[in-house]
């Protein structure tokens, strides 16, 4: 009864598979129209709205190396990083294998990005110290001292973010680090920015810290200049410590207050300690700041412009985690726990310009 009722299975098996392959094949769909708005074309931004009757879905190629973007309504944004000439492909989709397309050339000429020429700086000796490490960002590229961490990380790396890092939103010319914030759909998320780290190239225990940088500004921006102990990779985060140089929360006149805060393990649970300073007069993004923390073996002090505003005293056992050594990580970061969203007054993109890093080491 067994073999007669696997030959009944199989025979009807081979029956379903027969019908299927003699059935009709998928139609592709009609009347593709295209839509490329250029507004915004001087950012290197175009917005696309495809449409097509019998369409499931659509796809864009935008021509610069990103890859096929699959949306299902038809609509999408994207940021240029460069400028040039690309072939926009939109393929209105039946299936993957099934569809209709059109081509455009889209030239992309953005202008540069508005440097402030003015704003603090400080020297590159200090009684008492030697400059140990330091980034001026001179030339065309990242250092060697510096990797992108590309993703989303986990749950937006770890604060409900909403940016896709991408190593495209970094730029280094005339001797500034630019990390750009766009508003484009890539790899399901809507926003993309970048987040660079000198994780198992360059960390340091204890010194003095310039960074010298403006920042982006908006609802829902979230600037941050950082560092994180050495030990992460195996011990995690808090446990590894978190020591916040500079954050600025966007929006909401927010943009004049500097954060600065440390992060650590306290028995099992996360613990941290911070300070801020507000400006009397102007925002964070108007000209150029130094953002500076002196740390030693029993203090971590902030500053800004070589102005005091917050300490906390490291010498209690619990707080262990801040004399081993930290990496650096620079970011833009887009909406968060901390932030909440863009709205309507946001305006992309958004750039944090970074004139130089310096590590000073007391003698």
């Amino acid at each position: 009864m067994r073999k007669i009722l696997s030959l009944i299975l199989v025979s009807v098996l081979f029956l379903a598979c027969e019908e299927e392959s003699s059935g009709p094949s998928a139609q592709p769909p009609s009347n593709l129209v295209v839509t490329v708005d250029k507004t915004n074309i001087a950012e290197g931004k175009i917005a696309v709205e495809a449409t097509a009757d019998m369409a499931n879905f659509y796809q864009f190629d935008f021509g610069d190396g990103s890859g096929l973007v699959r949306d299902e309504d038809g609509k999408i944004t994207h940021t240029y990083a460069e400028n040039g000439t690309y072939t926009l492909e939109v393929r209105a989709n039946t299936t993957t294998s099934v569809y209709i397309n059109q081509t455009e050339e889209i030239t992309v000429e953005k202008g540069d990005v508005v440097i402030p020429d003015e704003g603090y700086t400080t020297p590159l000796s200090y009684d008492g110290y030697t400059l140990v490490w330091q980034d001026e960002f001179d030339g065309s590229a990242l250092s060697s001292d510096w990797t992108h961490e590309i993703g989303t990380g986990s749950n937006g790396w770890g604060n409900n973010e909403l940016q896709y890092y991408r190593s495209e939103n970094t730029t280094v010319a005339d001797g500034y680090l630019t990390i750009e914030a766009r508003k484009e759909n890539f790899s399901g998320q809507n926003y993309t920015s970048s987040r660079i780290v000198t994780m198992g190239k360059q960390s340091f225990q204890y010194g003095r810290i310039d960074i010298r940088a403006t920042l982006p500004e908006g609802q829902g921006i979230w600037p941050a200049l950082w560092m994180l102990g050495s030990d992460f990779p195996t011990v995690g985060w808090p446990s590894c410590g978190e020591i916040d140089i500079m954050e600025m929360i966007g929006g909401q006149n927010r943009e004049n207050t500097v954060h600065g805060t440390v992060h650590w393990d306290n028995n099992g649970s996360h613990a941290n300690y911070g300070g801020s300073h507000t400006l009397s007069s102007g925002t964070l993004s108007d000209k150029f700041h130094v953002f500076t923390i002196i740390w030693d073996s029993t203090s971590i002090t902030w500053y800004i412009d070589d102005f005091k505003y917050h300490e906390i005293d490291i010498t209690p056992a619990g707080l262990s985690e801040f004399h081993d050594k930290f990496f650096f990580i620079f970011n833009v970061a887009v909406g968060g726990d901390w932030p909440q969203k863009p709205d309507a007054t946001t305006t992309f993109p958004q750039q944090m310009i970074v004139d130089y890093v310096r590590v000073f080491q007391a003698n």
